[in-house]
């Protein structure tokens, strides 16, 4: 028999005062058959306390071919970390990158569609497989039900990964143009975007919560894309400038700078049980030395222990949380 609180999940749910809302980011006006139509409009959701806390807000941007609502409530029924930073005193801003969850997606006007979203691919990245040391998922083995659910929030990425970091990167210019200085917290797949928007909008963009970006540079992977330009699939402006992909890769570690990240605070977080961990640390070491300060931390360092790559919505997502929360309060709101 099904749990009826599973299906009525405000009757156990506390009360809570906030304000919230949503808006559009438009997408570009483009002609096909002789008609006008909106390439990769970007969803906003905010949210935000009776009284902010703090001086500038969050947004949360999804990995891979999910959705914003990775960011809500927890596959086991918990607030997320989007609940967790309002109640932290932040505006938040959780976003449907476009061709994602309601930012609509259409062949002819962002490409082709990459594969769809399997069980297996879900389960090969996210839940329990040999590693003893994960523990912390929350879905437990034989609740078909519950990765029914889980699943469901997939869907495709646009084929030309190039294409969806760029619309993904100007929208983002243009939300931060709207609201002003903000923290970036990146998931997996989005990890590039963060990069991207603080090289657009370096001004903007006051912190970057990466955590397990997409990498390591100049990776291909499966059923994604490659990241030609190292840390990324779209061009960054690298000075000197580069003229193509092909230089970046062919250039010495360090003849490359990227201004824009010059100063900029980093966070990249891994997991203990995760494979995609070990994509994380040659990424930071291509940022620093391209001129930024990128920093790690490792989960288990912090008494962590026990995550894959769904950290943020783990069984311990609120530990998880508490020392990435501690260090953007660090470097955006005191003195080292």
């Amino acid at each position: 028999m099904k749990d009826p609180l599973r299906f009525a999940p405000w009757t156990n749910s506390p009360v809570r005062s906030v304000r919230r809302g949503h808006f559009w980011i438009p997408g570009d006006r483009i002609k096909h058959g002789g008609l006008t139509y909106q390439r990769g409009p970007m969803y906003v959701e905010w949210e935000a306390p009776e009284v902010v806390a703090r001086p500038y807000p969050v947004v949360l941007m999804h990995g891979g071919g999910f959705q914003g609502t990775e960011w809500f409530d927890t596959p086991d029924g918990r607030p997320g970390w989007a609940q967790r930073f309002v109640e932290a005193g932040y505006a938040v801003l959780v976003v449907d990158r476009p061709g994602h969850g309601r930012s609509p997606f259409h062949v002819h006007t962002l490409g082709e569609m990459g594969p769809p979203f399997s069980y297996e691919s879900g389960k090969r990245i996210y839940f329990p497989g040999d590693d003893e040391r994960h523990t912390q998922w929350p879905i437990a083995p034989g609740d078909t039900e519950a990765v029914d659910d889980f699943i469901a929030g997939y869907g495709p990425l646009p084929a030309d990964l190039e294409l969806s970091q760029t619309l993904d990167a100007d929208r983002m210019a243009t939300l931060l143009d709207r609201i002003g200085p903000a923290i970036l917290v990146t998931h997996s797949a989005s990890g590039p975007d963060g990069w991207l928007a603080a090289d657009r909008r370096p001004g903007l963009v006051k912190a970057i919560a990466a955590i397990e970006p997409m990498g390591p540079p100049f990776v291909d992977i499966p059923n994604i894309g490659p990241l030609r330009w190292g840390p990324t699939a779209a061009p960054l402006r690298f000075e000197p400038p580069a003229p193509n992909a092909d230089a970046v890769r062919n250039t010495a570690p360090g003849s490359l700078r990227l201004p824009s990240l010059a100063g900029l605070p980093i966070l990249m977080v891994t997991a203990q049980a995760s494979a995609f961990a070990t994509a994380t640390p040659p990424t930071a070491a291509f940022l620093n030395a391209a001129g930024a300060s990128a920093e790690l931390l490792h989960l288990p360092d912090h008494g962590v222990h026990g995550n894959g790559h769904g950290l943020i919505y783990e069984k311990n997502s609120d530990a998880a949380l508490a020392p990435v929360l501690a260090w953007i309060i660090k470097r955006t709101e005191t003195q080292d």
